[in-house]
Order: structure tokens, then sequence, then C-alpha cells
């Protein structure tokens, strides 16, 4: 039996901050996804939902949310949380049902409602949540935190504030002609330099907002596809969802400490790193074969280190792809042709579905402008909250 299973429609809601219910956007994103792969909501059999943590009912429920919003028509549901990687998770969850046999057509909806500002812990004191503890303790804000990854970078490879602003520059000028995107104007990097500081070095432009927005994809197995028409459809080949591996010798949000290392040596990649191998080892390709990647630009520099994270280049190497112009729409490999977080802003649940949606019209060669010419092959990459993997292939 093949891994591989069918996505026949993409749909989202635009990004901004529109005041609304994530229900609303989510059900836009829902139906517009449907319409797309020429599906009836009575046919969907399951819905998984990515739940979101701060607009959502008490529970968080998503999956249920979003099909009583469609109208009750007896589908299967599941809701998935994993942080920033609750798309990814979602996805996984209805290709495994989908490989298993209990359905043939699945839904997966994520949508948020984004508070203003950084994001910060709920309410109440939880003394044994991490992230709880690293704002109230060591008051290390999300910001704070980019910050510190910039400063390694420079320090370990020379990175300067010139070269993260190049990667503003480049995602922006993608999202100019993205219509989802909630910021669709150019951006210079004398601009990035002169945006004020949030956390030294980087700078307001280097940082990604909150945003509302939602994102969802219709997929099926291969054989419903073909009964539906869709004899050549974008295919997932691979999702990975690992965690870390002890011990880890780099500070990663939200822990305020890394492993001791006394006892075992650290391990020979990176927790990112890892997400992106086991990705590419169950699609049986490798980074050289990509045509695009979509990946997590919580800042600037934070995508340099996703290059060498999904094996773009070398450790280090990151600052000079963009200085090349590599990862650049028309560069040798592009990399957020969506425009990224930096153009679109966070909302949370939706964002590693709306990077497959971004794939997925690659791959068949209707993202317009932004086309990449010849797109066969694409990855995404991101993490989530306390261990979860989140990596995406899709190919054509």
């Amino acid at each position: 039996m093949t891994g591989d299973v069918a996505v026949l429609g993409a749909g989202m809601h635009p990004w901004g901050k529109w005041g609304r219910s994530f229900v609303e956007y989510g059900t836009v994103a829902a139906r517009a996804a449907l319409s797309d792969a020429g599906i009836g909501w009575q046919d969907v059999q399951s819905v998984v939902g990515a739940d979101t943590v701060r607009g959502g009912y008490p529970g968080y429920v998503a999956g249920a949310t979003f099909a009583q919003a469609l109208g009750w028509q007896g589908a299967r549901v599941t809701s998935v949380y994993a942080a920033c990687a609750s798309g990814a998770q979602a996805i996984n969850t209805a290709r495994a049902q989908i490989l298993a046999g209990m359905a043939d057509v699945v839904l997966v909806v994520g949508a948020d409602a984004a508070p203003k500002g950084f994001f910060a812990p709920a309410g109440g004191d939880r003394p044994d949540d991490p992230d709880w503890l690293r704002f109230r303790v060591l008051g290390a804000t999300n910001p704070a935190y980019f910050a510190l990854y910039a400063r390694r970078r420079m320090a370990l490879y020379g990175d300067t504030p010139e070269d993260f602003a190049l990667v503003k520059v480049k995602n922006a000028a993608a999202g100019a002609l993205n219509p989802n995107a909630r910021y669709r104007t150019p951006v210079t990097a004398d601009q990035v330099a002169a945006s004020a500081v949030v956390a030294d070095p980087l700078r307001l432009l280097d940082i990604c907002a909150t945003s509302d927005g939602a994102a969802a994809v219709v997929m099926s197995s291969m054989e419903f596809a073909r009964r539906h028409g869709a004899a050549d459809p974008v295919r997932i080949r691979a999702v990975s969802t690992v965690t870390p591996t002890y011990p880890k010798a780099v500070l990663d949000l939200p822990d305020i400490a890394t492993d001791s290392a006394i006892a075992a040596e650290p391990a020979p990649e990176s927790f990112r790193a890892s997400i992106a191998r086991s990705a590419y080892e169950e699609a049986a390709i490798g980074p050289e074969e990509l045509s695009l990647a979509e990946v997590y630009d919580l800042s600037t520099a934070l995508e340099l280190e996703w290059y060498e994270d999904i094996g773009l280049c070398a450790a280090g190497e990151g600052a000079k792809l963009v200085r090349e112009g590599a990862t650049a729409l028309g560069g040798r490999i592009p990399v957020n042709p969506s425009g990224g977080l930096a153009s679109f802003g966070e909302a949370v649940p939706a964002q590693a579905i709306a990077q497959v949606c971004e794939l997925t019209w690659q791959l068949r060669g209707t993202a317009g402008e932004r086309q990449i010419p010849g797109a066969r092959a694409g990855i995404t990459a991101n993490q989530g909250l306390f261990g979860h993997g989140s990596a995406v292939v899709a190919v054509r």
C-alpha cells in the first residue's frame, strides 16, 4: 500500500486583524478548500481541527466546533493541540485515518484570533509549566528568545543585522504577491534598520506579528482521488512529528536551561535538523530534490537557521544563501514563497496548514505571480512548543 495521500483542495481566510471569531475564519477556509476540491460537505467523512488556545471555546475544542459551524452531518471528529505544530499534527492525523481505511475524505482546519502584541501564557499560576515559568521567572518573552538565537548566530557564524534584514526584504517581496497575506507592501533593508529595536539585535521588522487567520485542506486516499477525476493530485508523502533527543545542548523554547551533557554526549544534530531528516527519510528524497520550502520564520535570524536545518546548506552558511538570492523567488531554492510569517503573522493552529496550502498551489502551478516554474517537491518545517516536530513533504 502506498503511503501517499492526495491533497484535493486548499483554502484560506486572508490573515490580518479582523476582530471576529476564529470559527468564522475557519469556516471560510473550510468552504474554500471544499470548493477547490470539488467536494460537498456531506461527502466529508472526518474533520480534524487544529486547536486554538486563545480564541477558542472552553476546552479549546476545534474539530467539533468547525463540524457544527458547517452543519452537523455525522462525520468523525478529532481535535489536535501541539502549539505551532498543531496543523502538521492535524494533517498527520488525517493521513493516518486515510491510510488506515477509516475515511476516504478528511477535512483539516486550523484558525485563530490572536491577541495584540506578543503571545503571553494563559492566566493563573502554574509553577509546573515551563512556558509560564520562563515568562514569570525570567521575563523571557518570545522576542527575547528570538534575539538570543540571533546573537548566537552572530557569535558563531559572523551573521550581521544586515543579513537578517535581507530575509525580511525577500519575504516581503513574496508576500506582496500573495492575496492572503496580511502585509502586502515591499520593504527595504533601510526600513528594517530604521524600525524600532524590540530585542537587540532584532528590530520590529525582524519579528513576525500575531494575526487572525485560517487555513484548510481536503485530503483523500489516492483511490478516491482517481475516482473523483484527479489523476495527478498533489500528494503528501511524509509528515514528521518527532521529538527532541536527550540531551538538548542548545536552549529550546520554552525551557529555561539546557540538559546536562555530562552523562551523555549531545546528539550530532539539532532538534530542528532531526525534524527535517525524519521527513526526508520517510519520503525517500533529499534536500537536493526540493523545488521550494516553507519554513517557520518567527524571526529573520531563525529563517537562516532553518536553511541549515533542512539541509539547503552547511551550518553557518545560511546568510550566504540569502545574500546570493538563492532563497528568493527566481533563486535556486525559493524559501517562503508565500511571504512566510513575516507577511502573514502567527495564527498558531493555522500556520502549518497554511504552509501546506502554499506547497499545494506551487506544485499545481496555480500560485500566480509568485509561481516557481516546474515545482515538483517541497517541504514545510516548523516546531511547536514543548518538543513538537512539524515537517511535511509534498510532491507531484
